[in-house]
């Protein structure tokens, strides 16, 4: 049986020491997004209050005014993890404001989220 940590403090060590070998395998129904490491064999389920999505600054400019209408984050995180997740990368992390920042290299969004509970399991 996997043992289970509910602690942030895990994912940013993971991250920290070997951030090349975490990566997004995917999002469930329940708006947990799911992380893997390769190199610990743990994986991260971070269970999401909230997304924000935010276009890189050549898209905003292209599109000022299309801006206004764009559906909500979960909806742009939802169809990047499903349309190409291999590009989508963890950025940055903040466990006391229990923030992660994820950017998708095909689209070039940045999806901001607020993290509700963290969740790490070791294989």
């Amino acid at each position: 049986m996997a043992q289970i940590i509910r602690s942030g403090a895990f994912l940013q060590q993971c991250w920290s020491v070997h951030p090349l070998c975490v990566t997004v395998k995917r999002m469930t129904d329940e708006n947990t997004v799911i992380l893997s490491c390769s190199s610990c064999r743990s994986a991260h389920h971070l269970t999401i209050a909230t997304v924000t999505s935010k276009a890189s600054s050549a898209q905003q400019m292209a599109g000022e005014g299309a801006l206004r209408d764009e559906p909500p984050g979960e909806e742009f995180l939802k169809a990047c993890v499903s349309t190409h997740q291999a590009s989508l990368t963890l950025r940055e992390m903040d466990v006391f404001q229990d923030l992660v920042r994820l950017r998708c290299a095909d689209c070039r969004r940045l999806y901001e989220l607020t993290v509700s509970a963290f969740e790490t399991r070791h294989k």
